[in-house]
């Protein structure tokens, strides 16, 4: 019996590193070694990427919160890293319900970082894509950005105090939704979504119901208009174009003699008496010639008759352009609102006049924009008014 329980107590004492072995168990001499254990989970993040996290779940999916650079989540476009644009944590969640991603970023500077994006933005225009940007998924928290992948979780998250960031000079903010300066000049924020195919945000400044039937092509209404700018008076519409026209700030007449300067570096569209163009209102921003040369001039209109404007403005474009088919780059571009108009050479200042809702009248014949612009009728046959400019060289 002594011997039989020793037997036993052999045995168990088999099973058990059987147990703790399988493998070897299993397969005998030949079985392959046991596996090596399992590296251990990383630890969830902590800190303002957790807090950005709990932040973003109040109102849309955001699962399984990751830091590693290599996430394959990560999108292919993604636009900035740890490290740039002042970003000094970046993660990676899942969107399930959607079936997306949402890139979460902590920059140390949101002012450098809205700075980054605004010259991304541009870089991209400036490269031909001329729509980038138009649609934008960033979105500005305190502390944080959220990208997200879907245009779904975009229009839950701007339920929340996230705002788009939106930096192409292009792209609009329709009536009744917040709009608000962002951290650097030429961008802004607000709770609208834009989208191509319908699915963001409400526009109720797009027209509707098209004689056609469908949708018509974004930017390019087949009647009416998006919207254009418009002021009360000449005061009024300084203010409106001050962000732009920064020489309106400081230097502005309306006192006729003033008004009619001109100089060989700054050509006004108008020329001559200006109610004969159905101008009402009329002033001068910048600095008229003097001890030293003129600088920065550009005109405000106040208008009357815009199909009169048009239709001499056709004219003397049409003779600018005649000679060679290019526009002097001294000659001023009139931008057209609902019932003002601004003149001017400058190209900064019109990218933030677009912005604005003011639009070029542009003339040239065979003149057509890309997708992504605007191109709206004009009030004279022969023309168009757009927010895009051809690149060409001027003389």
């Amino acid at each position: 019996m002594h011997i039989q329980r020793i037997r036993r107590t052999l045995a168990t004492t088999a099973a058990l590193a059987c147990l703790a072995t399988l493998s070897a168990c299993e397969g005998g001499a030949d079985a392959a070694p046991p596996a090596p254990p399992a590296a251990p989970a990383s630890a969830p993040p902590t800190g303002p990427l957790a807090e950005a996290q709990r932040y973003v779940r109040q109102y849309g999916s955001c699962e399984e919160l990751g830091t590693a650079p290599d996430d394959p989540r990560l999108p292919a476009d993604e636009i900035t890293k740890v490290g740039q644009w002042s970003v000094t944590e970046r993660g990676i969640c899942s969107d399930k319900p959607e079936h997306g991603e949402i890139v979460l970023s902590v920059p140390s500077d949101m002012r450098e970082f809205q700075t980054r994006y605004k010259q991304y933005v541009m870089d991209r225009i400036a490269g031909g894509d001329g729509a980038y940007g138009l649609n934008s998924r960033v979105l500005v928290g305190k502390g944080f950005v959220a990208t997200p992948t879907r245009t779904k979780t975009a229009l839950a998250l701007v339920r929340s105090e996230l705002r788009v960031l939106t930096c192409n000079p292009t792209a609009p903010v329709p009536t009744g939704y917040n709009r608000q300066a962002a951290l650097v000049e030429g961008c802004q924020l607000s709770d609208f979504v834009g989208s191509t195919d319908g699915s963001g945000s409400p526009n109720p400044d797009m027209p509707q119901g098209p004689a056609a039937g469908g949708a018509e092509k974004p930017g390019q209404p087949k009647t009416g208009s998006l919207g254009l700018a418009r002021a009360g008076g000449i005061a009024e519409l300084r203010k409106l174009v001050g962000s732009s026209l920064r020489e309106c700030e400081e230097h502005f007449s309306t006192d006729p003699g003033v008004v009619a300067v001109e100089s060989i570096d700054y050509q006004p569209v108008v020329k001559g008496n200006a109610p004969d163009w159905g101008i009402t209102g009329r002033a001068l921003c910048g600095r008229p010639a003097g001890a030293q040369r003129a600088a920065g001039l550009s005109w405000l209109d106040t208008v009357g008759d815009m199909r009169k404007l048009q239709a001499k403005a056709k004219v003397g474009q049409l003779a600018d352009l005649k000679e060679d088919g290019k526009p002097r780059a001294t000659a001023s571009l009139l931008l057209v609102g609902e019932n003002i108009a601004v003149e001017t050479n400058d190209p900064d200042a019109r990218f933030g006049l677009y912005q604005q809702q003011f639009l070029y009248l542009n003339c040239a014949p065979g003149f057509s924009a890309p997708a992504g612009y605007r191109l709206e009728k004009s009030q004279v046959d022969g023309c168009v008014l757009t927010n895009y400019e051809p690149e060409h060289p001027v003389r």
